[in-house]
């Protein structure tokens, strides 16, 4: 069965190692589009870190999709939005809690900021803040709104300090959440609901699309719900093993264009 949708991560898939679209690559998502296809970008970043280069590839108009937050939330590329699935006002208090119990910083998004609880900031929360495009809001966990919507809570810390971490974390918050480290220094805990995978075949089936119609590309763990879900999974040549091990291709790497040989290899026709 031919492939009609592609789903494609951002960072170290999309983007090369300076954080830009490379012209083969937008020169093959609109070959692809030429032919049919939607392409669905999904990142964990918000729709604001990822506007400039729906604006570069030329995406309009409310039918077409992008998945942000790593699948908390679907929305058209002008906004309009198709699936949200957030965290309460306790469920944060749980997780800030745990993050000072395991000694990490902490930090959560809104759909418009970043807020966090640690008067010593991170400076990887300053590196989200600038990469996602969303101003950072300091506030005691006593001064946040009960009925703030949080789309996701993240660790954020150096890889020495978050890796032992993980280990620490109780089997009751792994029941509870969609729990996933998308880079070295960043883990996230979402809605249990949420993740790349399943919001993409939400939105799959919405199109009236299965599986098998659908490709996805990526590197990291916040990927492997989509390739796994996927029939045509397709993992980067910098990808980490766990998503080599479930895509069905490997492509090259993103510094060499591997989104752009993907497409233009299993995609095409």
């Amino acid at each position: 069965m031919s492939v009609k949708l592609i789903a494609i991560d951002m960072d170290g898939t999309l983007l090369n190692e300076h954080s830009e679209l490379n012209p083969a690559t937008i020169d093959a998502v609109h070959a692809a589009q030429a032919q049919g296809i939607k392409v669905v970008l999904c990142t964990g970043r918000p729709l604001s870190g990822v506007t400039p280069f729906i604006k570069q590839l030329g995406f309009k108009g409310d039918d077409e999709y992008v998945i942000t937050f790593n699948g908390a939330m679907a929305q058209t590329v002008e906004g309009q939005i198709i699936t949200s699935l957030t965290l309460t006002h306790n469920d944060y208090i749980d997780i800030e809690a745990l993050s000072r119990k395991l000694g990490v910083h902490c930090h959560v998004e809104s759909e418009d900021h970043i807020y966090t609880a640690n008067a010593d900031l991170s400076p990887y929360t300053v590196g989200e803040s600038y990469l996602v495009r969303m101003p950072i809001r300091y506030r005691t966990t006593n001064d946040m709104r009960a009925d703030l919507p949080i789309v996701k809570c993240m660790f954020i810390d150096t890889p020495d300090v978050l890796g032992p971490a993980i280990e620490k974390i109780p089997a009751e918050f792994h029941d509870r959440y969609y729990i996933v480290q998308s880079e070295p220094y960043f883990l996230e805990l979402m809605n249990k609901q949420a993740s790349k995978g399943q919001t993409l075949k939400t939105l799959a089936e919405k199109l009236g699309l299965s599986a098998d119609e659908v490709m996805a590309i990526g590197d990291q763990g916040n990927d492997l719900s989509m390739i796994e879900y996927a029939t045509n999974g397709v993992a980067m040549g910098n990808a980490i093993d766990a998503v080599k091990a479930a895509a069905k291709y490997e492509t090259k790497t993103n510094v060499e264009d591997g989104v752009a040989h993907a497409i233009r290899t299993w995609a095409l026709v």
